[in-house]
C-alpha cells in the first residue's frame, strides 16, 4: 500500500497568507485572562480564556490551574476557580464544566447543570461541547493546546462553547455544535459570531502518518493547501488553526464573522499551559462563556 507521503509528494505547501490577525486577542486583568475582540462587541455575553498565572497552585500546576485531573490539590484548584470567576465576573456556581474525551459529543445545558464539574458532581460524561440559551449559566472547557471554539447567536441570544483537539477537528465537532444551536435554537449559522482561541499553532504541532491519513480522508486532497505538510523526517505539520476556521465555514458561518487566535500554547508556555512544551507536566486553562443575566 503506498503511503500518504508518496501518494501525495510535492503536494505539502502551507498557505502562509491565511493569517491576518489584526490584533485578535488581548491579555487584560488583575488576574491576568485573553478576551476576544470580535466577541468583546457582543453586549449580551461576557467571555474570558484563563492564563496559567494568577492562581495559587505550585510546583508544575504553578499557578492559575483549572484542572481537577492533573494531579493537582483540589482544594488548590477550586480557589482557582473563585479568582478567575471572580476576575471574569462570573459565579462559580453559574458554571458547568465539560467532561472531556475527545468526542465530538455536544449537550445543551441549563440552569439545572449549575456547578457541576467544579462544585458539585456531574451527571453526564464524554462531552466536549456545551450549548445554552439560559442567561447565568457559565459554559466551562478545557485546554493545554487543543483549539477553544466559542460560539454567540446574535439574532436568538444563544451560545456555544467546544474543545476541539485533532479527534474534534477531524471529527467535525465545530459543525456538530452549529447544528445543535440550529435544532435547539433555531440558529441561523450567518447569525454566529465565532472565535478560534489561544492552542498550538502549526509550527509547533508535529504529528504521525496515521494522524495525517485522517485528515486526508476527511479533508480530502485540499488538506495540503493549507493545513498539513510534510517535514524532513516523514512527520507532518497540522494547522488546527485553519482545519478549524474551514471547519466553521462549512458549518455556514460567515468569513467575517470568524476571529483566529494569535497566541500559540506551545511558543508561550510560560504564559499559557501547554502539554506538548512541557511533556504532559502541567495544569490546564480554561474557556469561560456566559450569557448575562436579565
Amino acid at each position: 500500500q503506498m503511503c500518504i507521503r508518496d501518494r501525495y509528494k510535492g503536494c505539502f505547501l502551507m498557505n502562509i497568507n491565511f493569517y491576518d490577525f489584526s490584533n485578535t486577542t488581548k491579555i487584560q486583568g488583575t488576574v491576568p485572562h485573553i478576551t476576544f475582540n470580535n466577541l468583546n462587541g457582543i453586549d449580551f455575553i461576557k467571555h474570558g480564556f484563563s492564563t496559567r498565572l494568577g492562581g495559587v497552585s505550585k510546583g508544575i500546576y504553578s499557578s492559575m490551574n483549572l484542572s481537577f485531573t492533573r494531579g493537582d490539590d483540589e482544594k488548590a484548584v477550586s480557589r482557582n476557580f473563585e479568582i478567575i470567576g471572580n476576575e471574569l465576573d462570573m459565579d462559580v456556581n453559574s458554571m458547568v464544566y465539560a467532561m472531556q474525551t475527545h468526542t465530538t459529543n455536544v449537550m445543551k445545558v441549563t440552569k439545572e447543570h449549575c456547578g457541576m464539574g467544579i462544585t458539585r458532581e456531574r451527571n453526564f460524561s464524554d462531552v466536549d461541547g456545551l450549548i445554552t440559551n439560559e442567561p447565568g449559566v457559565t459554559l466551562v472547557t478545557s485546554y493545554a493546546d487543543c483549539v477553544p471554539l466559542f460560539f454567540a447567536d446574535t439574532r436568538n441570544k444563544a451560545i456555544g462553547l467546544s474543545h476541539s483537539g485533532w479527534r474534534g477537528t477531524v471529527g467535525n465537532i465545530a459543525d456538530v455544535t452549529v447544528k445543535m444551536m440550529e435544532k435547539e435554537y433555531n440558529t441561523d449559522p450567518a447569525d454566529i459570531v465565532a472565535f478560534i482561541g489561544p492552542s498550538i499553532c502549526h509550527n509547533c504541532y508535529e504529528v504521525s502518518e496515521d494522524v495525517a491519513e485522517q485528515f486526508a480522508k476527511a479533508y480530502g486532497t485540499e488538506v495540503f493547501e493549507d493545513i498539513l505538510y510534510i517535514k524532513d523526517n516523514g512527520k507532518f505539520k497540522l494547522d488546527l488553526w485553519r482545519a478549524n476556521y474551514r471547519n466553521l465555514i462549512n458549518a455556514g458561518i460567515l468569513p467575517e464573522n470568524i476571529g483566529i487566535t494569535d497566541i500559540c500554547t506551545c511558543c508561550n508556555s510560560d504564559l499559557l499551559f501547554s502539554h506538548r512544551a512541557s511533556k504532559g507536566m502541567r495544569g490546564g486553562m480554561c474557556g469561560f462563556l456566559t450569557i448575562k443575566g436579565e
